[in-house]
């Protein structure tokens, strides 16, 4: 036994050896008076090294400070463990966990246990995790700048309010995320107006890259003056051969107007009706012929379009199943019938009017936020 060493250490030092952590006993003045193996590996010293040594001799003086500092405001509390750190002989700061308990010998000397928990891989795990949150956040940062540009892209490509030859139109598109799935198209020409509303399956990236590419391969067949029954079997042969492997079906509604505003050519492929609404009298629907877009290759048959005799006054409404599929508070979903009965009431307004009647409407039936995208068309007959 050393002679700095009381008699009682060595009733406990069996115990100590026992512990994976590292112990030292120091007396009433911080010197080390024992320390048990576990404490030489993690310091690396040789026992002269810090026997009979104040433990504070071996930090800088200005983490003695921060040290006892720490000790007092533990003690303050009520608490007698705090993180802090060994030098080593290598020069290296390990993390501990510092634990210290204070004891009275039988001889009325005042002791300290001191207990070294090593907590280094804890430490560098969270330092990696620190790094990889910096990394994500940098990531999510970027992700979202590119949302934002995608997103101001996509609402760029919604069709705009307009006056035609012998029609007003009011559009309206939103999505239910950062970018969706819908696209809306209003497209004049010196003939017809076109007007169309897709949604693609699905919400987010995937949908809205889709559905631009579908967007502008619509384009092209509009510009090309293609009828709409052809332009539906093309783009629902153009997805399958070539992004088929996505597992993405879409619906499409497709109407034209004719220039003297006496008829309506329809064609729609797996879509919620469209509707045609007049003062006093019962929505006319216009359902799909066809079945969704994009799975099976004879989806559009060759009589698919139909048309339908207008005048003016009538009110043509084209939308997407973001504006049915809602749920009110009791699981309610609002549906096609009840949308009808919701443009029904609103379209002797004014055409922006009835727009944002129908949109306050939904909204104020809906419970919560709106779960999918939503793209509206509304056409006046003039």
């Amino acid at each position: 036994m050393s002679e700095l060493q009381p008699e009682w250490v060595e009733q406990v030092r069996d115990v100590l050896e026992t512990l994976n952590q590292g112990v030292i006993i120091t007396d009433a003045c911080h010197h080390i008076v024992f320390a048990n193996s576990g404490f030489q590996e993690m310091v690396g010293w040789k026992t002269e090294n810090y026997m009979g040594k104040s433990a504070m001799d071996f930090f800088p003086a200005e983490d003695v400070k921060r040290l006892l500092d720490q000790v007092a405001v533990g003690q303050s509390k009520g608490q007698n463990r705090y993180e802090f750190y060994l030098p080593t002989a290598s020069g290296e700061r390990l993390p501990v966990v510092i634990t210290a308990k204070e004891l009275e010998d039988p001889d009325g000397h005042i002791f300290a246990i001191v207990t070294f928990t090593d907590i280094a891989e804890q430490k560098n795990a969270e330092m990696d995790l620190r790094r990889a949150n910096l990394l994500l956040e940098a990531r999510e940062r970027a992700i979202e700048e590119d949302l934002l540009l995608a997103a101001g892209v996509q609402q760029s490509l919604a069709p705009k309010s307009l006056a035609w030859v012998n029609a007003s139109v009011e559009t309206y598109y939103q999505a239910a995320r950062t970018i969706g799935g819908d696209y809306g198209l209003v497209s004049p020409g010196d003939d017809y107006l076109t007007l169309l509303v897709c949604d693609v399956s699905g919400h987010g990236i995937g949908s809205a890259l889709v559905a631009n590419r579908i967007y502008t391969e619509t384009i092209s067949h509009i510009e090309a003056g293609s009828t709409l029954t052809p332009m539906l079997q093309h783009l629902n042969r153009f997805v399958i051969q070539n992004l088929g492997t996505f597992v993405m079906y879409f619906t499409m509604a497709a109407a034209r107007l004719s220039r003297d505003g006496r008829s309506l050519e329809f064609s729609a492929a797996g879509h919620p009706p469209a509707m045609i609404l007049r003062r006093g009298q019962s929505t006319q629907f216009l359902d799909s012929a066809s079945t969704i877009l994009g799975c099976f290759n004879d989806a559009v048959s060759h009589d698919s379009a139909v048309t339908i005799p207008v005048e003016a006054g009538d009110r043509i409404m084209l939308y997407t199943d973001g504006f049915t599929e809602n749920f009110d508070a009791r699981g309610e979903m609002l549906g096609v019938e009840g949308l009808a009965e919701i443009a029904q009431e609103a379209c002797n307004l004014p055409l922006a009017l009835m727009k944002q009647r129908i949109l306050d409407r939904v909204a104020a039936w809906r419970n919560g936020p709106a779960a999918d995208d939503m793209s509206l068309i509304l056409v006046e007959i003039v």
